[in-house]
């Protein structure tokens, strides 16, 4: 078995093996004609129950082989520019090829006796991003698994910086359209089930800040503490971003930690011409970014970064066997110091690869792209009169719904949607998102590849009013 393992005499097993999956790969890329084959949960549970894990096939050929059939032949393939459906991003190849690396090498980016060079290249990044946002010349941050947990972590600064001696008087503002780990957050932190206020928003699904502020105000005469305000720089369903120099003064007039998960909208940080869009994310305390969403890097890659690094420091634990106290003195650079996690990848190559070979031009060059994109498909199914859209995009998302003009009933007009998402996506021909606005059923395109075009996303519209009228058709069928 020792055979397997990967070391100078394994060399060059693994670069045949490697290369073989990598062609496999590349060849399933290259013939890929549309996002899903449609398959079934029933019909691919049997091929995968059937495999006996005490059974090993002791060849990387028939393992991929039999992945071929498993996985490779009906997975979702985000890269298809008719992947319209969550914040899935076609990623780049300079990533991936960081992925490749990181994988082989497998640091662990908690202790400098892990990493060496990867801790560096991890700080370097935080830096470049904290410069980027503008949060100053004592911003920190660490590299995390994603959104939620960066919005763990700021949440847990804030709560500790609140010096409250109850956590039943901690709130937390979110606006009615935020993230649900900001409520999952305030579950794992030990707060209340009334800890987080929503605040209703805009027409332009915006946090209201006349709200905001009555808020903040009715929470201070009640003798409550407001831990902190989190403001979104792209929502997950509109990417809408809330007004973020007015929640700023709240927050400085209120003595209130600012939180901004840019987790979406942070591909603004390196656009050519939206930057200005998020204008007063450098007043932030924390900011949540993640760039396996519009920095087109691979899951996972995310950041928290904070205003002032010292914070950091309720996420500090000594154990003497890792990272003892007296390191802090002889200045090693320890990331386990300011991280959630103890054992962590070293995500933070890809992007160093990224940005070593495209720069951030590069990058904000194909967010820009879908930016404009979504303003493109905004006028298309506005002037359509077969469906109603709900608002003009700030980022690359279009929430919209099918409106026939022979029936008026709510909840059969639901009924046709949710019935041609799922049709579009037995299909494989596209996939779409939904959601509900005002309790009823919406779909969603979240636009994040740059192959995709304006064309695409007119034939995804017909797709979709096909199915819906065919369902309807057959409604009308039953009830006569």
């Amino acid at each position: 078995m020792r055979s397997h393992l990967l070391n100078d005499t394994t060399a060059e097993q693994y670069r045949r093996s490697v290369t073989d999956g990598v062609e496999r790969v590349a060849a399933k890329l290259a013939t890929t004609d549309r996002p899903f084959t449609g398959i079934t949960v029933d019909a691919l549970s049997p091929r995968i129950d059937e495999i006996d894990l005490d059974q090993p096939l002791h060849d990387t050929t028939a393992v991929l082989d039999e992945l071929e059939d498993v996985y490779l032949r009906d997975a979702i393939y985000f890269h298809h520019p008719r992947y319209l459906a969550h914040l899935n991003c076609p990623v780049v190849i300079p990533a991936v090829l960081g992925e490749a690396v990181l994988s082989a090498v497998n640091s662990s980016l908690d202790t400098w006796d892990q990493s060496a060079g990867g801790t560096l290249i991890e700080r370097k990044l935080i830096d470049w991003t904290t410069e980027r946002i503008g949060l100053g010349p004592a911003a920190d941050g660490v590299f995390t698994s994603g959104g939620t947990q960066s919005n763990l972590q700021a949440l847990l600064l804030a709560r500790e910086e609140a010096k409250s001696d109850s956590l039943a008087k901690l709130r937390i503002f979110a606006s009615e359209v935020s993230h649900f780990s900001v409520k999952k957050s305030a579950k794992l932190l030990g707060l209340g089930q009334d800890a987080v206020v929503s605040i209703p928003v805009d027409h332009d699904k915006r946090m209201q800040t006349v709200a905001l502020a009555r808020e903040l105000e009715r929470c201070k005469e009640a003798g409550l503490v407001p831990m902190a305000v989190v403001a979104t720089a792209g929502t997950t369903d509109f990417g809408s971003i809330d007004p973020l120099p007015e929640i700023a003064e709240l927050c400085e007039q209120f003595a209130t930690w600012m939180h901004v998960d840019a987790a979406y909208g942070c591909g603004l940080l390196a656009s050519l011409k939206h930057r200005d869009r998020i204008s007063g994310i450098e007043r932030a305390d924390s900011v949540t970014v993640d760039y396996h969403k519009s920095f087109f890097q691979p899951v996972s890659s995310s950041a928290v970064l904070v205003r002032d690094a010292a914070t950091l420091r309720h996420a500090t634990y000594h154990a003497e066997y890792l990272n003892p106290r007296r390191m802090v003195e002889e200045r090693i650079p320890n990331q386990v110091d300011k991280s959630l996690q103890t054992t962590r990848r070293f995500d933070a190559l890809k992007l160093w690869m990224t940005l070593r070979t495209m720069g951030a031009d590069g990058i904000g060059q194909l967010f820009d792209e879908v930016c404009e994109l979504a303003r493109e498909g905004w006028k298309l199914i506005a002037a359509d009169p077969r469906f109603d859209v709900v608002v003009e995009p700030s980022l690359s998302t279009l929430v919209f719904r099918y409106i026939p003009a022979a029936v008026t009933d709510p909840a059969e007009i639901d009924r046709a949607n949710l019935y041609a998402r799922k049709a579009l996506f037995a299909s494989g021909d596209a996939i779409v998102a939904g959601t509900k606005v005002g309790g009823r059923h919406y779909l969603k395109f979240t636009l994040l590849n740059p192959e995709t075009q304006a064309s695409d996303i007119a034939a995804v519209l017909d797709l979709i009013a096909g199915h819906a009228e065919q369902y309807l058709g057959e409604s009308l069928d039953r009830a006569s």
